[in-house]
């Protein structure tokens, strides 16, 4: 996903739209998920995940980045995507998904990054 227009430093960007689903719910989706590359699940918090696959907007198509443009902020149930610095037109939107490398899949955020996603 790419900016259209300048965006300034700790806009708000969009949220992160999907079905409200328990921890527990999401476990075997985000199985299922990471199985085919992908991940949408999104931790609320220790209870709630948001799942994009189901409901969800054009979030879910911004990729992750060790090095990210944006960053993500809970308040209540809602996740926004923030600009953590200007974004210039054209500027592809990345945030760090903070996974861990749970996940298992290789980071393609730049050419030699070895982080795992």
């Amino acid at each position: 996903m790419y900016a259209a227009e300048r965006i300034t430093k700790n806009s708000r960007i969009i949220d992160y739209a999907g079905q409200k689903i328990t921890a527990r719910q999401s476990t075997p989706r985000e199985e299922a998920q990471v199985a085919k590359g992908l991940i949408w699940c999104f931790t609320i918090n220790r209870r709630y995940v948001r799942d994009a696959s189901v409901g969800g907007n054009l979030a879910r198509f911004i990729n992750h980045s060790c090095r990210p443009n944006c960053y993500t902020q809970v308040v209540g149930d809602i996740i926004w995507i923030r600009a953590s610095r200007t974004i210039e037109p054209g500027e592809e939107l990345t945030y760090d998904y903070n996974t861990g490398g749970d996940a298992g899949i290789t980071c393609r955020c730049r050419p030699g990054c070895e982080g795992m996603i």
